[in-house]
């Protein structure tokens, strides 16, 4: 399923390419969320010929409740009903489910849940999760986990940790005892949890690594912890989870966060940030981070960004984008959600580039830099 590349000689930054039945994924990659069957206001046209996305997220919760397994399946699959021919990775659920609160119960079975559109009663299990990412048919798909707060003390995640162990067991088991629904291979990624806790990590990391999958997740991170306490934590776990498989760390985050990740041996990331910071505003762009809204841009016509990432970063100005947005009219948060996915495709694929010519590190930390400024 995945082959390494090329290494890092100063870092643990690699590229390798991951094979999947609906094509090969370069990393390390940027995968667009597209919780409910759609990256928010971004065609899947401009997502294929605009900004080239290899990959994106689907997420059984959501799915699950709406459409619904049922329209899924008569539909043929994930795939078929939005239109998306390239590969999907969906989530288990359960950091939605578990975000709920007050909505959901926590049990050795599972976890009970009231919908956030009807109030209904639902349950996720191990089991179940992976039937419904089976009908769902996306190309990776994960294991049931419990994503523990931040913060917590030591006694809760140790808890967390040991029942999502315990699911994984029968998630695993569920998974090698079932087939594909649609014809097509299908892999499962177990998650790492455990908090900040050194401990904890390291035995995740271990008992995720002993499940044998095609490839690894690292989760409960980016949840409020400071940014160094992650990257320690990433180090911790990238020490034990084998070289030799893709290594996915789950809702991260900032550009500064990607890159610091690709330095210590991260392939995949996910985020929201891209679409949702950009709806309100927020543009990532080759010179820093721009708040559209204020003033300075109002007679700026100059392109969003002009070492642009996409062709709406080249043909409109800051003027135009900060008019479309103070205005509330959709297309400017359509524009900002597409270059500020732009921005970060084209920051992994640099990543990548830089890689290979072996002048990652130096290249890094002046990105770190620049992509972290406000302007």
């Amino acid at each position: 399923m995945f082959e390494i590349r090329t290494r890092d000689k100063e870092t643990k930054a690699r590229t390798g390419l991951i094979n999947t039945d609906h094509g090969e994924i370069p990393t390390p990659i940027f995968m667009p969320v597209g919780t409910g069957g759609t990256v928010k206001g971004i065609l899947q046209r401009d997502l294929e010929e605009d900004i080239d996305a290899k990959i994106i997220l689907g997420n059984t919760y959501h799915l699950y409740l709406r459409p619904g397994t049922e329209i899924l399946r008569m539909a043929g699959g994930l795939h078929r009903f939005i239109s998306w021919q390239r590969p999907i990775l969906t989530d288990s659920g359960g950091y939605q489910v578990f975000s709920l609160a007050g909505n959901r119960k926590l049990t050795e079975e599972g976890v009970l849940f009231k919908s956030h559109i009807d109030g209904s009663k639902h349950i996720f299990t191990p089991e179940n999760t992976i039937e419904i990412q089976r009908i769902t048919g996306a190309d990776i798909i994960m294991a049931l986990d419990e994503c523990a707060p931040f913060p917590c003390d030591h006694r809760y995640a140790e808890k967390s940790v040991a029942l999502t162990h315990k699911w994984l067991v029968r998630a695993v088991e569920k998974f090698r005892n079932s087939e594909p629904v649609w014809g097509y291979r299908q892999y499962l990624f177990p998650i790492v949890q455990g908090g900040i806790f050194d401990d904890l990590r390291k035995l995740s990391a271990e008992k995720i690594a002993e499940a044998g999958m095609e490839g690894n997740a690292i989760g409960g991170l980016s949840v409020g912890e400071p940014a160094e306490e992650m990257y320690r934590t990433i180090e911790i776990v990238n020490n034990i989870l084998p070289e030799d498989k893709p290594r996915y760390l789950m809702g991260v985050g900032t550009p500064a966060n990607i890159l610091e990740a690709i330095e210590r041996g991260i392939d995949m990331f996910d985020c929201v940030m891209p679409t949702r910071n950009g709806r309100n505003g927020m543009l990532f762009t080759s010179q820093g981070i721009i708040n559209i809204k204020n003033r300075r841009w109002t007679n700026d016509f100059s392109p969003i960004d002009p070492e642009g990432a996409s062709a709406v970063s080249l043909k409109y100005s800051k003027a135009y984008l900060r008019h479309l947005v103070i205005s509330g009219e959709m297309l400017g948060g359509q524009i900002s959600s597409l270059h500020n996915l732009a921005f970060y495709l084209k920051l992994v694929s640099d990543a990548r580039r830089k890689i290979e010519e072996g002048e990652f590190k130096k290249w890094k930390i002046k990105m770190v830099k620049k992509v972290s400024e406000r302007l």
